[in-house]
């Protein structure tokens, strides 16, 4: 899942536009879009996708050490993955500070999952995207552990270049997709969709067959694609994305992690989802920002940016950087920005102490 609190505003600004230039191949024009803000976590997205017929791992969520010992019964699995829920990735090679390695464990026992939540369950774990101290851990996924016996990766995408939705897949997954996209372009398969017509059968079965699934399996992976653009439609997506999408050795295609981004003028017709935000993890002024729809991160240096449009904000935190500067915070106020709007700007700008010089 996608950390809450970005450390540098421009490479994630530049994760988005690159990420949708080079998946998109044939739309040569590189738009950026503006960062979603609204935090799920990986539970609250499986569900989701549960609900919407994606086939996902079956779990229990438990908030105690004792809900996760009857979870992971309840589960009557051969194996149990057990998984520390937190907005921020590298869980696996985390550290608790209860002094337990890793926010991912595998087990055969239930009673082993419980002895793992204790330590999990009220510590707070730090991983490469956290803050030094890490974030709590408040609850816990208890989920079937299933083989994989060939990952893929499949994404749909809200295409400005394209003036819609875009299916992204390869047969390389379960890995870093960017960095295929320019090792191996020829392994990426995109398809664009009507956004009247819908995505067809043929273009469902076409993806699957790229994607390298063979048999019944073909199909099936095809009916998974058809629902998750269903989903995408229903809960107004800009992306969501599977990786690893994929089967197993008795002939099941999953979806066993996936990334889902929304789109925030949609708020006001998925107040349900909208509601599940959380925004525990967020930096306090990032969460105050917000109230305004302010958009902020905070970065390390000493100059405050305050800026109309993500474009132009990455601009300014590069020309700063050019000539020996620090960009203190990225700021967006939006095209329809008003003036109650810039004077909470200014007033989150001047409480940061470390913040002396200004660039607008």
């Amino acid at each position: 899942m996608a950390a809450p609190l970005a450390k540098q505003a421009g490479v994630v600004l530049r994760d988005l536009a690159l990420r949708s230039a080079r998946l998109r191949g044939g739309c040569p024009a590189v738009q950026l879009t503006s960062r979603r803000w609204l935090n799920l976590q990986e539970y609250q997205s499986k569900k989701l996708m549960a609900d919407h017929g994606v086939t996902v791992q079956r779990f229990f969520v438990a908030d105690s050490a004792n809900d996760a010992l009857e979870a992971a019964q309840r589960l009557k699995a051969k194996e149990i993955v057990l998984k520390a829920q937190i907005l921020a990735g590298g869980r696996g090679k985390g550290i608790f500070n209860s002094g337990l390695k890793g926010g991912v464990h595998l087990t055969k026992d239930p009673k082993t999952v419980e002895q793992l939540a204790k330590q999990m369950i009220g510590y707070n774990l730090s991983t490469k995207q956290t803050p030094k101290d890490g974030v709590t851990v408040k609850k816990v996924m208890v989920a079937e552990a299933l083989n994989i016996s060939r990952e893929t990766y499949f994404a749909i995408l809200m295409d400005r270049a394209c003036n819609g939705p875009v299916m992204v897949g390869s047969p390389q997954g379960g890995v870093d997709i960017e960095e295929v996209a320019v090792t191996s372009p020829e392994l990426i398969f995109k398809e664009e969709i009507d956004i009247f017509e819908g995505i067809q059968d043929r273009q469902a079965l076409q993806m699957a067959k790229n994607l390298g699934f063979k048999g019944p399996l073909q199909q099936q992976a095809a009916d998974q694609i058809k629902k998750l653009y269903n989903l995408f439609l229903k809960i107004d997506a800009t992306q969501v994305e599977v990786n690893p999408f994929g089967e197993t050795p008795e002939g099941q295609v999953v979806c066993f992690d996936a990334k889902i981004n929304f789109d925030d003028n949609a708020e006001f017709r998925q107040k349900e989802i909208f509601a599940m935000d959380d925004k525990s993890e967020n930096e306090p002024i990032e969460n105050e920002a917000a109230k305004y729809d302010l958009k902020y991160i905070g970065l390390d240096g000493n100059i405050a940016c305050f800026v109309n449009g993500a474009g132009l904000a990455m601009a300014t935190c590069d020309i700063i950087s050019l000539n020996g500067g620090k960009p203190a915070n990225f700021l967006d106020l939006g095209g329809g920005v008003k003036e109650a709007q810039v004077y909470q700007a200014f007033k989150l700008l001047t409480a940061d102490p470390k913040e002396t010089d200004y660039d607008r």
